[in-house]
């Protein structure tokens, strides 16, 4: 209570803090309009005097009308008679194109000419049509059918886009991009030139993600080994960079004998430019307008305000678009901010007390608040929090700001004289080198990151307050505070956890993992997962899709990359109740690490043998084969000729999983007759499926299977086999083949 009413008094003392946390506060309410009524209503009952809470009532109803405005404004569109139709456009894009996890490319694009000029589009090609090696900015011809954004698109409409232009065919045209970003895209181009002049193309890509935050080159492995490590805020462009930049800007111009204002408007200049030159992202708004915010305070003579900064840079970047409260790069960079506010001061000087050096004090009290303040975002919206992050973040100090400033340098030098930035490129190699060598070393730790889901706004808001009634002194019970609480709160009610399963429900979910197998069993809240996918595949984000935090059974159906790839990832990253080891025996480096992470996990190994019987819940898994050997009798045999059969039964409901194991197998083998059926071997040629179809006559067939594989699967042959069967589906096409069980009735949906 006293503190309760501690913190109201606060308030009530900075009435102008007071009236941008409620302008705040009802910016906030775009995805649920609703919550202006209490929020006012809240707010009156804080301001306590009554001009002050007419002001409060004012601000928030103000912030939620200006939300509901500029939403309004920012989906506008005169695309909409053109959805489901063809199309031949001029666009730009105003970013590098990414792979997709089909293996096209995608990327923003601006259209130019006709209906909707002005207007962004997701730009999206397939593996079939070539992405023109174009720079950001310039004209494009693209032709192809416009469709409406779906239900995995909404980061994008965050980012502007209003439709998906599906391109059959792109081709290079004259001109570009005009007006103020055209000129920006001439000034990305140079700076993109600048970083990278000099390097090697892998150390060019982590000079780009680090200074420009473009990671769009880097390899997907580089990426993930960040994730793990929890350095992947280096590499997109944040407080830190703004940070960083202004201190070099001001040491150079004091140099040259620049005044205290001279040095302090040029900073300001050098923000203005640098903010759209990194993307313009919600999190470099938010670090430029705090960044500014501090340089007009010094300019006024008296210090900033670190409450009245961070409300600042909220009410800023939300007018700009509301929808960015939903964004996690925005709650991330806000929760580390206000995090390193209210706690940063009391860990250095505690680390100061107990004789730590001022310096790995500073850094070790900036990485752990930081560190606080952004767990219990990252466990809600991605499932994992890096356990080597606070080490790996301290040891990257020494490399992180000398990387930084020679990649500004290069790119101020490049943008008056290209040949000047190879010198400073030339030094940024090591400490690039270096921190790309501490991301991967951290990550390959064992237990690098744990596996940690929060599955409700009410958890995550549970833990924030624990946080901070463990964390904040009395001193910090300041308008700062409260802000914090009210951004961190109501932007999470934007964000929605997987939905948890229906228990009277089987879902079999097909992953699309690329050229590997993973089938996922889902039952009651029990999960049985068959198979991994190839190393690398995105496994990981598709069982975090599905809701997935623990793996009942983990069934390995033979000894082969494709198939057991990601297994000691999940071993790794999620808690195993039991290993089903198909390779068992097996000698391989990749499969040791699986058997190694199972031994120090304790996860509980059985060998497959043939008729034998596990049960997960209400599921039935029937062994068909192999019997169980020594494996030195067949060594140096086809490994698919040993791949287990498994027959999955729920009730009524039967499923046949071969792995690889195709009718050579198969057709010594009681089989029941079944409702589906997961094609063996990707859909290599197999001239027993006939014969197999006639014996077992599946209601659904499905193919997992990697787009353009160089195998050539599915083969003809497997195709026209096929046609027997109701309804085939494959992976490579239709993305994740859900099949839904309830009541005896079978559904089939997609995620393309």
């Amino acid at each position: 209570m006293k503190a309760g009413r501690a913190g109201l008094e606060a308030l009530r003392g900075h009435p102008r803090h007071l009236l941008l946390a409620c302008l705040v506060a009802g910016l906030l309410t775009a995805p649920a309009p609703w919550l202006a009524a209490p929020l006012a209503l809240a707010a009156l009952a804080a301001a306590g005097r009554a001009p002050l809470a007419l002001g409060a009532v004012i601000a928030v109803c103000s912030g939620a009308l200006i939300a509901e405005a500029r939403i309004a404004s920012l989906e506008r569109t005169e695309l909409g008679p053109l959805l489901g139709e063809p199309v031949t456009m001029r666009v730009a894009p105003s970013e590098a194109p990414r792979r997709s996890r089909r293996g096209g490319r995608f990327a923003l694009a601006e259209i130019l000419h006709g209906r909707g000029a002005g207007e962004r589009v997701l730009l999206r090609t397939g593996p079939r049509t070539p992405f023109p090696p174009v720079t950001v900015g310039r004209t494009l011809t693209a032709a192809g059918r416009l469709v409406a954004l779906g239900p995995h698109d909404s980061h994008h409409r965050r980012r502007g886009a209003h439709a998906v232009l599906v391109a059959g065919r792109l081709a290079p045209a004259p001109g570009r991009r005009g007006g103020p970003w055209g000129a920006f895209d001439r000034l990305r181009e140079r700076a993109d030139a600048a970083v990278s002049a000099g390097l090697d193309r892998r150390r060019a890509a982590l000079a780009q993600g680090m200074v420009l935050g473009r990671d769009e080159r880097l390899a997907e492995s580089v990426r993930a080994d960040f994730r793990a490590s929890g350095l992947a805020h280096l590499l997109a462009a944040s407080g830190q960079n703004v940070m960083l930049l202004a201190v070099l800007a001001l040491a150079i111009l004091g140099i040259a004998g620049a005044g205290l204002r001279a040095r302090l408007f040029g900073a300001l200049a050098l923000i203005a430019v640098y903010v759209p030159l990194a993307g313009a992202g919600p999190s470099i708004q938010r670090a430029g307008v705090m960044g500014a915010a501090a340089i007009v305070a010094t300019l006024a003579g008296r210090p900033a305000s670190r409450a009245y900064a961070v409300l600042l840079a909220a009410a800023v970047t939300l007018i700009l678009d509301p929808r960015a409260a939903g964004d996690p790069g925005w709650q991330l960079s806000f929760a580390a901010v206000v995090a390193i506010g209210l706690v940063c001061a009391r860990l250095r000087d505690a680390l100061v007390a107990r004789r730590a050096p001022r310096p790995v004090a500073e850094a070790g009290a900036l990485t752990l608040a930081a560190t606080l303040g952004t767990a219990p975002l990252l466990a809600f919206h991605f499932g994992q929090v890096s356990l080597v992050s606070l080490p790996a973040n301290l040891l990257a100090v020494p490399a992180v700001a000398p990387a930084m400033w020679l990649g500004m340098v290069a790119v101020a030098a490049g943008l008056v004289l290209p040949a000047a930035a190879v010198l400073p490129n030339l030094l940024a190699r090591f400490p690039l080198a270096y921190v790309e060598w501490l991301a991967g070393a951290a990550a390959s730790l064992p237990g690098a990151s744990v596996p940690l889901r929060l599955g409700s706004v009410g958890l995550l808001l549970a833990l924030y307050a624990a946080l901070a009634a463990a964390l904040v002194s009395r001193r910090a019970r300041r308008p700062l505070a409260v802000a914090a609480a009210g951004i961190v709160a109501l932007a999470a009610l934007s964000a929605r956890p997987p939905p948890p399963p229906d228990p009277g429900v089987l879902r079999v979910s097909f992953l699309d993992v690329g050229q590997g197998d993973a089938t996922l069993l889902q039952r009651g809240g029990l999960n049985v997962l068959v198979d991994t996918g190839p190393p690398g595949s995105p496994l990981l984000r598709r069982l975090r899709e599905a809701g997935v935090r623990r793996v009942d059974v983990l069934v390995v159906t033979h000894a082969q990359a494709d198939h057991e790839g990601g297994a000691a990832a999940v071993l790794s990253r999620h808690p195993v109740g039991l290993l089903v080891d198909g390779g068992d025996g097996t000698t391989t480096p990749e499969h040791r690490a699986i058997v190694a992470v199972a031994r120090r996990r304790r996860v509980p190994r059985v060998v497959p043998d043939t008729g034998q019987v596990l049960r997960a819940g209400p599921l039935t898994l029937r062994v068909l084969w192999p019997p169980r050997e020594p494996f030195a009798r067949h060594a140096g045999e086809d490994p698919n000729l040993r791949a287990l059969v498994l027959h999955v039964r729920e009730g009524a409901f039967d499923l046949l999983l071969p792995a690889d194991a195709e009718s050579s197998v198969t057709d010594s083998l009681e089989l029941p007759a079944i409702e589906a059926l997961k094609v063996a071997h990707h859909g290599s040629d197999d001239p027993g499926l006939p014969t197999l179809l006639a014996r077992v006559r599946p209601r659904l067939a499905v193919i997992e299977v990697g787009e353009d594989n160089t195998y050539g699967h599915p083969t003809p042959g497997t195709l026209a086999a096929l046609r027997t069967v109701p309804l085939v589906h494959r992976t490579d096409r239709d993305g994740t083949v859900r099949l839904t069980v309830a009541a005896g009735r079978m559904s089939v949906t997609t995620d393309p």
